[in-house]
């Protein structure tokens, strides 16, 4: 397997940055009166999980790696939270593309970040 030369080369960082530009997308659907409130945090948690996965890779450190990739991890844990909450609330009507890339990319997410953690303890 090729060294990888940037964080652009991750499927995974492709796959979140897709999913934030799905999320944008979907979000006008949201009422002018949630653009400060529910669509301000959907976008923020949307924009988020790249962009950790791409500031943890700029760190060059495993270390730092790792726990950017859990904070991603945990921006997609929210993003799908409130998407939900925006469904329950009537104000999106079909999230079930966004929730199939946020399983695909959590899954994802997971695998790197066992794979990392297992080199750190030597396993």
């Amino acid at each position: 397997m090729a060294k990888l030369n940037s964080y652009k080369e991750l499927i995974v960082w492709q796959k979140a940055v897709k999913l934030t530009t799905d999320v944008y997308q979907l979000s006008a659907e949201l009422p002018s009166q949630e653009r400060f409130g529910l669509e301000s945090q959907i976008k923020r948690s949307a924009v988020s999980v790249p962009s950790n996965i791409a500031e943890g890779w700029g760190r060059q450190s495993r270390k730092s790696y790792l726990q950017f990739l859990r904070i991603s991890r945990g921006s997609l844990c929210e993003l799908e939270t409130q998407l939900y909450v925006a469904k329950e609330l009537n104000l999106l009507t079909d999230i079930r593309l966004l929730d199939e890339q946020i399983g695909e990319i959590s899954r994802m997410l997971n695998s790197i970040i066992t794979k990392l953690e297992a080199k750190e303890t030597g396993h």
